[in-house]
């Protein structure tokens, strides 16, 4: 019968004894669990950071860039040509029953001047609707409305990124703002958005109502020109039927035959942005998987000080197995050991991956989430770790026959 007290109480003294070998075999365990956590805060804090920013550019979401040119046998890229407008948009909301909301884009950049500050920033031409389409609340005042799109109104909404640079902490709802010139009156701020997936500052705005922009900001090649047009179906899984109703009825409205180009181009953002999540998430794996080496080279580290340690206690191992001490006993006794430094320096590397996780949050400016996770599977990963390499020596050693043993010098 196994005396397991007994047993677990002389692998600890061995361990006792020998502390330096103990703790410099501990210290491969410590740098794997403490490496996996954190490139896996690393990792999870990247996909956090990126689902925000997709989350901030709005869901379900369509955009419509005009076409290319071809001249002299030189074919330009796509949105050289304008072929979009504003009654394309009309027909787009009218006639496609997967589309919910539909916002054309007059965009261009302009200096804003509001007393002796001034700023450069993006100006658009829209609609009402884009609030919608990109899911941005205000956070003050009020949306323009039809009415004053219909009417060319000089009003405006403004980011928070203006809002700093033009009046920092003087309430700007009510002020007056010139754009080349033109006098425009804020009529309401948008709520904080932050950076877009491509790192540009989505705050950075300003929303006028799209025949302002046409008639009196930017002017337009032909009635009605826009630049781009954004488009919200209605769910997930009507996106794709979204598409296809867009592009049928773009190219009636356009002219295009069965066997030209399109003069458009639709593109799927939610679609770009889950594969960049996709891409993050592959990213994470293979961090983890990349630091979960390190585990492997500190349990072949074990495996290695615990072979030496059979070697050198030969004699001891003898004297226990004539004394009554059976294979497994002689087994369970170095498994103990290994697992024991396994599970230390697992607690050690988990502490230091939380320090290591927060360091690097602190000085790149990179979120790290550390999830419970990631740490039980680590710590579990870890004693798995002592088991599988504690295991061979613990092996030879109950193999050991104790004649031979005893006569070891």
């Amino acid at each position: 019968m196994i005396n397991v007290p007994s047993t677990i109480k002389i692998a600890l003294g061995s361990l006792r004894v020998n502390k330096m070998r103990s703790s410099l075999t501990m210290i491969g365990i410590i740098i794997g669990v403490g490496a996996v956590i954190t490139m896996l805060a690393v990792g999870t804090g990247a996909r956090k950071r990126i689902a925000e920013q997709i989350a901030s550019m709005g869901s379900n979401l369509l955009i419509i860039l005009p076409g290319t040119t071809t001249a002299g046998g030189v074919r330009a890229g796509a949105g050289t040509q304008p072929t979009l407008s504003t009654f394309d948009a009309d027909a787009i909301l009218k006639e496609c029953p997967a589309v919910m909301y539909v916002a054309p884009i007059l965009n261009g950049v302009s200096q804003v001047v509001h007393g002796n500050l001034n700023w450069s920033t993006g100006v658009s031409g829209t609609t009402p609707s884009i609030l919608d389409v990109r899911d941005w609340p205000l956070a003050a005042g009020r949306v323009f409305t039809m009415d004053d799109v219909r009417g060319a109104s000089k009003v405006a909404l403004v980011g928070l990124t203006v809002v700093d640079n033009l009046f920092g902490s003087i309430d700007p709802v009510g002020q007056v703002v010139r754009i080349k010139n033109i006098p425009f009156t804020i009529i309401g701020v948008l709520d904080r958005k932050g950076q877009s997936p491509n790192g540009q500052d989505q705050d950075d705005i300003i929303y006028i109502p799209v025949t302002t922009a046409q008639k009196k900001v930017f002017g337009t090649s032909f009635p009605g020109m826009v630049r781009t047009i954004m488009v919200k179906a209605k769910g997930a899984e009507e996106l794709s039927q979204a598409e296809r109703q867009i592009t049928e009825l773009l190219r009636q409205r356009h002219h295009i035959g069965q066997r030209r180009d399109d003069d458009f181009t639709v593109r799927n953002l939610t679609q770009m942005m889950q594969t960049a999540e996709q891409s993050t998430a592959v990213m994470t794996l293979l961090l983890g998987s990349i630091a979960s080496v390190s585990l492997l080279v500190g349990g072949i580290g074990i495996m290695n000080i615990m072979l030496v340690s059979v070697t050198e206690r030969t004699r001891e191992i003898g004297i226990r197995m004539a004394i009554g001490a059976n294979t497994w006993d002689i087994r369970l006794q170095f498994i103990i050991e290994a697992l024991t430094l396994s599970m230390i320096g697992g607690i050690l590397g988990i502490a230091t991956g939380l320090a290591s996780a927060e360091i690097i949050s602190k000085i790149a400016g990179w979120p790290t989430i550390v999830s419970l996770m990631s740490i039980l599977l680590s710590f579990c990963f870890s004693g798995m770790i002592g088991i599988f390499f504690g295991f061979y020596p613990a092996y030879k050693a109950s193999l050991l026959d104790p004649i031979d043993a005893l006569r070891y010098e």
